[in-house]
């Protein structure tokens, strides 16, 4: 393929000869070294000269190993475009390695069939944010792609409300806070998120404190960015890990938890078919409620 036009991003420009697929699936072969300019890679906002060459590999599509199970699902709500879920503990989101069952994504696919939506590959059909394992609460859920994409972008730009709440070790003294910390990789656990300033991106939590307990705290929490494990790793970075947290948490945890005890309580967007404001909610768990009686009651 040659460029026909000059100084015109890359993708912007892509979009236009390939509009058989969306712009996330392109953003993510440009991502993902697909997309060569000259037989180079380039980065999405490269600027293109007239008759350049560009080369676009399309991945042949995976075989999907992953296998539809009947397992309960809490549907919050339901249309011909989302599904709002309120995740159990102890549930994956989706498939990897070593974990092709028991994960939402099989649930989706016995609940739904083929009507979710394909932008994130195989593994991961209608997944447009997660939230991690022992994390309990709500995730929205794409049928389509036309779907995804809006509720993509609205996650780019900041614009899905994500409320949580947390059980905290120690005290919090001040009624409220944010904390404005970039995240990234951990210089040497590879498996682990840190704040990072030198290679992590922006991250900014903001947290109210609800209930003050003797070496506790129980406390709300406002995502305005989406990094991996953010919470957890801004709570622990100030100095008040998440109760129960196994990785960022501390080493000798007072309760038996299974987890962090963290849960997404509210979730809100703007509908992607219908442009209306929607918002959700889900009930403390138990597991969560007991604890806090137990905490009251000390």
């Amino acid at each position: 393929m040659i460029a026909d036009r000059n100084d015109i991003r890359l993708d912007a420009w892509l979009p236009t000869k390939l509009d058989q697929y969306s712009r996330t699936f392109i953003q993510k072969l440009v991502n993902d070294g697909m997309v060569l300019v000259d037989d180079k890679k380039v980065k999405a906002n490269y600027k293109l000269k007239e008759n350049q060459k560009i080369t676009i590999r399309i991945p042949v599509p995976e075989k999907l190993d992953v296998v539809p199970e009947k397992i309960d699902l809490e549907i919050v709500y339901e249309d011909s475009d989302i599904i709002v879920v309120n995740k159990p503990k102890g549930m994956v989101v989706h498939p990897a390695a070593g974990n092709y069952s028991g994960t939402l994504v099989n649930a989706l696919m016995e609940y739904c069939g083929d009507s979710l939506s394909d932008i994130n590959g195989v593994i991961r059909p209608g997944i447009v944010h997660r939230i991690d394992k022992d994390t309990t609460g709500l995730l929205v859920v794409a049928k389509n792609n036309a779907a995804h994409e809006k509720l993509s972008e609205l996650l780019k730009t900041h614009d899905i409300k994500r409320v949580y709440i947390a059980l905290v070790d120690g005290v919090i003294r001040e009624d409220s806070g944010k904390v404005d910390a970039p995240i990234g990789r951990h210089p040497v656990d590879r498996k682990k998120m840190a704040v990072n300033t030198k290679n992590g991106r922006r991250a900014v939590t903001y947290f109210k404190v609800l209930e003050r307990f003797k070496d506790a705290t129980f406390i709300e929490l406002k995502l305005e960015t989406g990094r991996t494990h953010q919470i957890r790793v801004h709570m622990s970075y100030i100095g008040y890990p998440v109760v129960g947290d196994p990785i960022y948490g501390k080493k000798r945890q007072k309760f038996v938890t299974e987890g962090q005890v963290l849960h997404a309580k509210t979730l809100g967007f703007v509908h992607p078919a219908t442009s209306e404001y929607v918002e959700f909610e889900s009930e403390i768990p138990e597991y969560f409620n007991i604890l806090l009686e137990q905490l009251r009651n000390e």
